[in-house]
């Protein structure tokens, strides 16, 4: 009579609340493990010869996402539910703001490049002493 009730606590989306400490704890414990393998594989791709040389770096990336979405939905709670609309929304703020940081100093250092590398008439100065 037990075991129904038991595999009714048991039976939690992942992110939603719980209602007992062994379903919270199994949550955990099931993301833990996800994110144990995800960075055991990604360590094995980068040092085995697998994968085709460019595609470890896809490879990679793809791991990458996953284990993004591990502990997004198994510790920090993010789900698709109406109740998480401010938590997704600052979510999708910070990863705004982390983008136009990485896109605004890539386009930053790329024109220091550019623009501050002496010209050819100042190599063949240096070259001719």
């Amino acid at each position: 009579m037990t075991e129904p009730q038991e595999d009714h606590l048991l039976d939690v989306a992942p992110g939603q609340p719980h209602s007992n400490i062994l379903s919270e704890t199994l949550a955990y414990v099931i993301g833990l493990a996800l994110a144990l393998i995800l960075t055991g594989v990604s360590f094995w791709v980068a040092s085995t010869g697998v994968l085709w040389g460019p595609g470890v770096a896809v490879g990679l990336v793809v791991l990458a996402i996953a284990q993004m979405g591990v502990h997004l939905v198994f510790f920090l709670h993010i789900t698709s539910g109406p109740d998480n609309t401010n938590n997704v929304l600052a979510l999708a703020f910070g990863v705004l703001i982390v983008f136009l940081v990485m896109v605004g100093t890539i386009w930053i250092m790329s024109h220091m490049n550019a623009n501050m590398m002496p010209g050819p008439e100042m190599t063949n100065l240096q070259m001719q002493h």
